[in-house]
């Protein structure tokens, strides 16, 4: 065990751009459609949504765009963020196979969301805007804005799944210490809440459900923005540091990745981690898997559609290509509250089409049972999205074990489990249950697809 374990970068190697890969892309995403006349998006069909400078991001096709100083200011909190060589899991699995992950369980609200919250935060309060609303599934997003928002003086609030806001009570009170207000989605503060409570009082909630309140909220108020998590170029955009810094540490470890793995809901964290080894592999570098690991209760990439659809389930937002279950999916009430989302990310469906990654979906006691393993091994508690991916590297490197290849695994730790003990609490106690989703309503809700021609 006398190998280096931890690969830390100094601050000064911060880096200074996000990277698009939008610019090196062999062929270009599919655009989003307007909700009403089906046109391709203008940046001015936006406006009443993002404040400009996040338009121009989400539209653009520069490789690289210059991170702000007072948003590197505040990622020196924790950035640049470890990469953590896990020999006792390599031993535990009796596996030639070396692995690696990138820590983004560090930040202040313990996830990689953070990295797109400050940004975002910054962009809108340089435009002016006073107020913030967003939807969060876990939790860790809504977290994350609200930090951001304490941080530049913007009022936040925050739309929760109601089945996370009843699981994960502990992160609603971290919302609220960093100053936002949280509430239980459905709501009934917006016309499509109570209009779904009314057909349903005990609706377990979704991540498109709260996406169409918060979205109602913000267009009502002339000084109140949207900012979201997870799908949109601009997110995966910010997430991006963190492959930037991979790169460059695993550089340091005198290694290069042969499979990348991160979890998969709305596509932000792999996305950021796999963007810039895979431009690096467009612009003629060597070729790697990349592996999205999703639940097998919401498997958009594997049982998914590749079609026009809503980012939520009131029709409201640009319609985007994606791999989709439909918008008027509503997944069971797994733990990974964050993965618990109907559609993909465009870019990230886009590369699936292209055959450039592969997606594996899991059950979520495989997971814990991951998660607890990589605990007793590396002493870190991940979050259930995260568990995803550690059981897709476990599963790789049983692979490596078999044929006796000792490749190089990189996969990301996208957050620490802190605030989900009750989840596991119940599979500790063998009372977690895999979830299973309804065959009847998954058909329905793609029959219902939004026709583009």
């Amino acid at each position: 065990m006398n190998q280096p374990t931890r690969f830390v970068l100094d601050e000064p190697r911060l880096p200074r751009v996000w990277y698009n890969l939008a610019a090196d892309l062999p062929q270009p995403v599919p655009a989003m459609l307007h909700p009403g006349t089906r046109q391709p998006i203008q940046a001015s069909d936006l406006a009443p949504l993002f404040p400009p400078a996040i338009i121009g991001q989400e539209l653009s096709v520069e490789r690289e765009i210059p991170i702000p100083d007072a948003v590197r200011d505040v990622y020196r909190l924790w950035r640049p963020s470890p990469l953590i060589r896990a020999h006792r899991l390599e031993q535990a699995l009796d596996t030639p196979a070396r692995i690696y992950y990138k820590n983004e369980g560090v930040s202040p609200s313990g996830s990689h969301k953070p990295n797109s919250a400050v940004p975002q935060a910054w962009y809108n309060k340089q435009a002016g805007i006073k107020r913030l609303t967003t939807e969060t599934g876990a939790g860790q997003w809504g977290a994350s804005l609200a930090f951001a928002g304490q941080l530049f003086g913007l009022d936040v609030t925050v739309f929760q799944v109601r089945i996370s806001y009843d699981q994960k009570p502990y992160r609603r009170a971290l919302m609220e210490t960093y100053g936002a207000r949280c509430l239980a989605s459905p709501s009934t503060e917006t016309g499509f809440g109570r209009s779904v409570l009314s057909r349903a009082p005990d609706h377990l909630g979704s991540l498109g459900i709260a996406i169409s309140e918060a979205v109602e909220a913000a267009v009502a108020t002339p000084d109140t923005r949207y900012a979201l998590g997870s799908v949109l170029n601009h997110v995966l955009l910010h997430q991006t540091i963190v492959g930037q810094e991979a790169l460059m540490q695993m550089e340091m470890a005198g290694d290069d990745p042969d499979v990348i793995v991160a979890c998969t809901g709305g596509g932000s964290n792999f996305a950021g981690l796999v963007f810039p080894f895979l431009g690096l592999q467009l612009r003629g570098g060597r070729a790697r898997r990349y592996v999205a690991a999703e639940p097998m209760a919401c498997p958009s990439l594997t049982r998914g559609r590749y079609a026009y659809d809503f980012g939520d389930t009131a029709g409201i937002t640009p319609l985007a290509k994606m791999h989709t279950l439909g918008s008027g999916f509503t997944p069971p009430g797994l733990h990974a509250g964050g993965l618990r989302y109907h559609g993909m990310a465009p870019l990230v469906s886009h590369l699936r089409g292209l055959g450039l990654i592969e997606a594996m979906a899991y059950h979520q006691t495989e997971c814990f049972g991951a998660g607890r393993l990589f605990a007793r091994c590396e002493g870190i508690l991940p979050a259930p999205e995260a568990n995803h991916a550690i059981a897709c590297t476990i599963q790789e490197a049983l692979r490596c074990k078999r044929e006796g290849r000792a490749e190089t695994i990189l996969f990301n730790l996208s957050g620490h489990g802190h605030f989900d003990m009750s989840a596991y609490q119940d599979f500790n106690a063998q009372q977690l249950t895999d979830k299973t989703y309804d065959e009847t309503e998954l058909a329905t809700a793609l029959a219902g697809l939004p026709s583009v021609s």
